[in-house]
């Protein structure tokens, strides 16, 4: 990870970036202390106190701040969290473009998929901004977006709002500052080609209107029962389409139909014009209770799109493949969100950023030293156990670190041939 945030220009860029935030006499880089804290995240660490895992070995990681340093850098910056928080975005997209200059996660055409998604995360103390949720829990309900490399990778962070726990799932103007934010994140070549992905929390007319201004295409969910209930009842049978797997496959009693045109006026009048609105139904799985919304047994999902052409079960199944951000979550909650630690809201803002930084690390990590390797698409606990963890021994001898890996560990071959990719080709 450190060789990846040289290669990337991160290191450099946050010493840069963060140097307003260096006092007269002060010892330590903002920039290098920042790193060092998300290192320490990225190797599973959940708290300020587990930069000792960095501070633990001077012959890697340099010297390393103190707890006390760390935590006077943090509250520093949270003096001006908005300030902070836009270099630190701005080293961030800087290095994401060198990173995808070097080697692309993205293929040359088709579309950039942005995911979003809104999670949990508790707390057990009354921090600030700390509140009751709609599943009876306390704490806080971030928004965050990830854009997802396809089957072939992994995926990054882009950007996150931290929110209250009684903060909305679908409150527009969140939607629309963390999409837009993600957006700035993409090189600039990428974003004339974004889709959108979102569950029904984003199938709202203020962010399809949005999204329909800025040209950015979209495939969100919808929950307008009534108009969707009427187009069924009108919908003839032979609309229907079988519906696919990820793989292409067929999906086994799963269909998929547009409804765009048997939708009532009075509906299509109210949202953006040309949206199409694509349903899917399939018999629920032995055991699963059935809903009132259940037509004939079958249980309905709907969604709406600006997308053209293209068949409808491509369609469906790109869309159901957003459930992946739900993965890329997970990812983070192992990288430090499963604990927001500070009482004050702006610092935590300034943590949630640290987690994203971290994230990256990781992806970017994979992306430029195991290019087509399976290494590029393993979670980070993986990561940490096959490559991280590892028992070793730096040896200085003639002016040269040496670090020996034994033999016997069975993917001693793949971190050689990742670190020589990342020092020889990456300049």
């Amino acid at each position: 990870m450190i060789s990846a945030a040289q290669v990337s220009g991160l290191a450099a860029g946050l010493s840069a970036g963060l140097a307003r935030w260096r006092s007269a006499r002060a010892v330590h880089d903002p920039g290098k202390v920042v790193l060092d804290l998300a290192i320490s995240l990225a190797a599973g660490g959940d708290c300020l106190a587990d930069i000792a895992v960095a501070r633990a070995q001077p012959e890697l990681f340099g010297a390393v701040a103190s707890d006390p340093t760390v935590s006077r850098l943090v509250e520093v910056l949270a003096a001006d969290p908005d300030a902070a928080i836009e270099v630190l975005a701005g080293v961030r997209a800087a290095a994401r473009e060198k990173v995808w200059a070097g080697q692309s996660p993205i293929a040359e055409t088709g579309p950039v998929v942005v995911d979003i998604d809104a999670t949990l995360v508790g707390s057990h103390s009354d921090k600030e901004s700390a509140a009751p949720n709609f599943k009876r829990g306390f704490g806080f309900h971030p928004l965050l977006t990830f854009v997802d490399h396809g089957p072939g990778g992994t995926g990054e962070p882009l950007a996150g709002l931290l929110r209250a726990g009684n903060a909305g799932s679908n409150t527009a103007a969140d939607q629309i500052a963390v999409i837009d934010a993600a957006i700035a994140q993409l090189p600039e070549k990428a974003r004339s080609r974004v889709l959108v992905r979102a569950d029904s929390a984003g199938g709202t007319k203020n962010v399809l209107g949005h999204l329909t201004e800025a040209n950015v295409a979209y495939s969100v969910g919808l929950t307008a029962h009534d108009p969707v209930d009427a187009a069924l009842a009108s919908l003839p049978r032979q609309a229907w389409r079988a519906a696919i797997n990820a793989d292409g496959g067929a999906r086994e009693g799963a269909q998929v139909a547009e409804l765009t045109r048997w939708m009532p006026a009075s509906f299509r009048r109210k949202w953006p014009a040309r949206m199409r609105v694509i349903v899917r139904r399939e018999r629920p799985h032995v055991g699963a209770q059935l809903r009132l919304t259940d037509i004939d047994g079958w249980r309905t999902t709907v969604f709406a799109t600006n997308v053209t052409g293209g068949r409808l079960p491509e369609l469906e199944r790109n869309h159901r493949l957003r459930a992946r951000a739900e993965d890329r979550i997970r990812n983070l909650k192992d990288t430090g969100l499963t604990n927001l630690p500070f009482h004050e809201f702006a610092k935590n803002r300034i943590w949630l950023e640290l987690v994203q930084l971290a994230g990256e690390l990781l992806t970017w990590t994979q992306l430029l030293a195991w290019t087509h390797h399976p290494a590029r698409t393993w979670e980070p606990k993986t990561v940490r156990l096959r490559i991280l963890a590892v028992a070793a021994r730096l040896v200085t001898t003639s002016r040269r670190r040496i670090l020996r890996i034994s033999k016997k560990w069975p993917w001693a071959d793949l971190i050689l041939a990742g670190h020589h990719r990342l020092t020889a080709s990456f300049p």
